[in-house]
């Protein structure tokens, strides 16, 4: 056997076992482990370092414009390259969905963008904020069809959110194609009247953000949500949660046998509220929903992360310039009503929980594994193409530098932001070389592919979103005297 790339001498990581083992690659795939594989075409020696399954950032906003019409600072070029310096191999930005627009519009619009820029292999979320009978019985069928397996709903924002009837009518739309549903879950009346008193006190700087987006608005939402799938019997993921509230509801409900899901991010690890409280308009940085709540929340998070009540943490890079092109369009006294929403974090994620998670003992390799790269593959059809390392899978490899100490600085980030909100965080480890499907992506701090050259991924229907097939007694049609609901 001629293998055209051997990375030998490294520890193999996956999110159930650890080996010293050679990985051979031929045609893309990888197709040997063993003790000793003979020279390929080429040869990467990995003595002292870690060969983990490339990542998978499954929740990111790239070229994308916002309800709102501002468009995010990353194209799928700079996006993807940023995430590849971080040791991510596959993103799944969302197409997103405004209202009055085709769902096969937008799905075409977003591959126009991503084919001719992207550098790693993605795959697409939709975003429905207009579920009409169309695109609830003729789109999105075929498109999940198609392979677009995964879509994200909002309870809140005036141009996005749905309300429990549609949130329903869309439910059982997903029991029927078995689709994966992900909830942006907080309480849209709430933040709207929290937000009222605040302005009308005079409370406008970004601080007030985060008392407007109250925990309390996130709790009930999530477990408003809960409720309306149990009611259906529909696999749910709920995103970037950050607050205490919401983390209960999820692991109570899991508790109780239902297919609930979870994810966190960064930044709900290691900033808090009071980032955003920093001289004028500089806290607008730090501005996202939810927001970072405080540090006893963080370790709520942490815990989850621990026990399982999360089972992928992404990055919900949504990366807005710090200038009236992003986060200042409505000016530079604008009120935090109008601040964009969102923060980079692409390139930093699997950095910042290696060193904090993995080097500080709160996870274990398998756990890093498993929430940043094989679950999300698991949960979005991608699986066992991607997320791991085994004979057949795609040979995306991220080669860890375990002691490697970086300080992160906005000038070695590689996105179109221009600030970090992790600026000056020291971590430890580091992917120092990444390939994707075989090819060496990033190698000695550069980039080593041509844009254009990732791939789409259609998506399976994951074995995640099928029903546990067990319905409350008001649609059991056994006790209903027949009448067939869903």
């Amino acid at each position: 056997m001629t293998y055209d790339l051997v990375v030998r001498n490294g520890t193999v990581v996956t999110a159930s076992d650890m080996s010293r083992c050679a990985v051979g690659v031929k045609d893309g795939r990888i197709i040997a482990l063993a003790n000793d594989l003979p020279q390929g075409s080429r040869d990467i020696d990995a003595s002292g370092k870690l060969i983990l399954p490339g990542g998978i950032d499954s929740h990111c906003h790239i070229e994308q414009m916002s309800a709102a019409g501002i468009v995010n600072a990353d194209d799928f070029y700079s996006g993807t390259m940023s995430a590849a310096f971080g040791g991510t191999t596959t993103v799944i930005p969302f197409a997103a969905q405004h209202r009055g627009q085709s769902l096969r519009d937008v799905v075409h619009d977003y591959h126009l963008c991503a084919e001719p820029k992207a550098v790693i292999d993605y795959a697409f979320h939709l975003i429905i904020s207009d579920p009409t009978e169309d695109v609830l019985k003729q789109e999105l069928p075929a498109l999940i069809q198609e392979g677009y397996t995964s879509f994200k709903v909002y309870l809140t924002y005036d141009l996005l959110k749905i309300d429990d009837y549609q949130m329903l009518d869309i439910l059982a739309m997903a029991r029927r194609e078995q689709a994966m549903v992900m909830v942006h879950a907080e309480n849209h009346d709430i933040i709207q009247w929290l937000s009222a008193r605040l302005l009308e006190a005079g409370h406008r700087a970004p601080k007030y953000h985060a008392v407007a987006h109250a925990r309390l608005a996130e709790g009930e939402a999530t477990n408003r949500a809960i409720r309306l799938a149990e009611l259906l019997d529909v696999p749910l993921l709920l995103v970037h949660v950050s607050a205490p509230e919401a983390v209960e509801a999820i692991r109570t409900a899991q508790t109780y046998g239902l297919k609930i899901y979870g994810e966190t991010c960064p930044q709900y690890l290691f900033l808090t509220a009071q980032d955003l409280d920093r001289p004028g308009m500089d806290g607008a940085m730090f501005c996202c929903s939810p927001p970072p709540r405080d540090e006893a929340s963080q370790e709520v998070i942490w815990r989850g992360l621990q026990n399982g009540t999360f089972q992928v943490i992404s990055s919900d890079h949504a990366p807005y310039r710090f200038d009236s092109t992003g986060k200042l369009a409505h000016g530079e006294d604008a009120d935090f009503k109008h601040i964009a929403n969102g923060l980079p974090g692409l390139e930093v994620r699997l950095p910042l929980l290696f060193s904090e998670g993995v080097k500080k003992g709160r996870l274990d390799l398998h756990q890093f594994v498993a929430l940043t790269s094989t679950n999300a593959a698991k949960l979005y059809g991608l699986h066992p193409r991607k997320g791991t390392i085994t004979v057949g899978a795609d040979a995306d490899l991220a080669i860890w530098d375990p002691d490697k100490e970086v300080t992160i600085s906005t000038d070695m980030i590689h996105d179109n932001v221009g600030y970090t909100p992790y600026e000056g965080y020291r971590v430890t480890g580091w992917p120092v070389t990444v390939l994707s499907r075989g090819r060496v992506v990033i190698e000695d701090g550069e980039l080593q592919v041509e844009r254009g050259s990732g791939v789409f991924l259609p998506c399976a229907l994951p074995d995640m979103a099928k029903p546990l097939g067990q319905r409350v007694s008001e649609l059991n049609p056994e006790r209903n005297f027949g009448a067939q609901l869903i």
